[in-house]
């Protein structure tokens, strides 16, 4: 879906800071790029497409804007990948709670 309408839920982002704006201190590698913000909320605009420069009203009644990212955005919770290192951590921490050592 590229197009939204008033009141629907959407997901915009925004450069809070650009890469000269960000702190000398920082480590390069984060110095080096924006801070970004993705933020979902209701469109407070008639209509939209993506990309557009948008108004929306967060669940915590914040006003924001930002570049209309997507619309009915949807969650894709990740833990990661296995990892095989982990599994035996964990194998040893138990062994060691149930020794009480």
């Amino acid at each position: 879906m590229d197009d939204a309408k008033k009141g629907e839920w959407v997901r915009v982002h925004r450069i809070i800071l650009s890469q000269d704006q960000r702190a000398a201190k920082l480590p390069e590698e984060t110095r080096l790029v924006p801070l970004d913000m993705w933020v979902g909320g209701v469109l407070l605009d008639e209509k939209a497409s993506i990309g557009d420069s948008v108004t929306v009203r967060t669940i915590t009644n914040r006003i924001v804007e930002g570049r209309l990212e997507s619309v009915q955005p949807s969650y894709h919770h990740s833990f990661g990948s296995f990892v095989p290192e982990l599994q035996a951590i964990r194998q040893e921490l138990r062994n060691l709670m149930t020794e009480g050592e």
